[in-house]
């Protein structure tokens, strides 16, 4: 199997680091990563198109695997390693993580660990996005390992090219997680706030903060992080509201 891996956290973020090395020690799977050269998250599903897009190669462990560095966003990444012809070979799954943090409930929309796996999947690769659901604990390896079995396995989950699936782990150790769960997106949202600042020379600027809140609903993905089972989202691109079309037809006859 070929995989492609990216994130959204850098390059060299520990997340992706402890995938590549999980994945790649048993030498059966071609792997290249192209991701981001430094931090963006949050940046969604946002390309770059006024400025051009610059590459970096970087030497894996592994000779015959292949790395490059890109100053752009996930989506960029993802866009120019399956559209680009810059990889030896189109993969055959796209891995995007491990993130630092949580993607879970309505905060996929922001995530460019989510939007990169979308992309995959817009383009007909099997695609995951996975993140560690803390800010505290730092362990990557139990949710490599847990990735690699899936692989091992040849899980159904790395075939779908209907969607692509979210998976997030939950801060703690894998003995201690509460199995897996098929869930539903939650509803995060976040009190922002918003702290006025002068800069050196007088201009005013913001810093954005908040606290989040979500509702406490039984079969979400943020209660099955909260009580430390794995949670495993299967999502799709199409954004479209079904119930309220079929009511709309009907306040619209031609």
């Amino acid at each position: 199997m070929r995989i492609l891996l990216t994130n959204d956290d850098g390059f060299f973020a520990p997340g992706i680091t402890a995938l590549y090395d999980v994945i790649s020690s048993d030498n059966k799977q071609d792997i290249y990563i192209v991701a981001p050269e430094g931090q963006r998250s949050a940046t969604g599903r946002s390309i770059t198109i006024y400025q051009p897009l610059f590459v970096t190669p970087h030497k894996l462990k592994r000779s015959n695997d292949f790395g490059l560095a890109v100053n752009g966003t996930p989506t960029d990444c993802v866009k120019l390693a399956i559209q680009g012809e810059i990889l030896p070979h189109k993969p055959d799954l796209i891995i995007s993580g491990i993130n630092d943090g949580p993607n879970l409930g309505t905060d996929i929309f922001y995530s460019g660990t989510v939007a990169a796996a979308m992309e995959g999947a817009l383009l007909g690769v099997p695609s995951l996005a996975v993140s560690l659901a803390s800010y505290d604990y730092k362990n990557y390896l139990p949710g490599a390992n847990f990735i690699k079995q899936l692989i091992d396995s040849n899980s159904d989950l790395l075939h779908s090219t209907e969607g692509f699936s979210n998976i997030n782990f939950p801060g703690t150790e894998g003995k201690n997680w509460a199995g897996v769960r098929i869930t539903k997106l939650g509803k995060s949202v976040y009190h922002n706030t918003f702290e006025s600042r002068k800069a050196p020379f007088g201009k005013e600027y913001f810093w954005i903060a908040g606290d989040l809140q979500y509702t406490d609903e039984p079969g979400t993905d943020l209660k099955a992080i909260q009580e430390l089972a794995v949670s495993i989202t299967p999502l799709h691109g199409d954004l479209s509201d079904y119930k309220r079309i079929e009511i709309l037809k009907g306040d619209f006859k031609g």
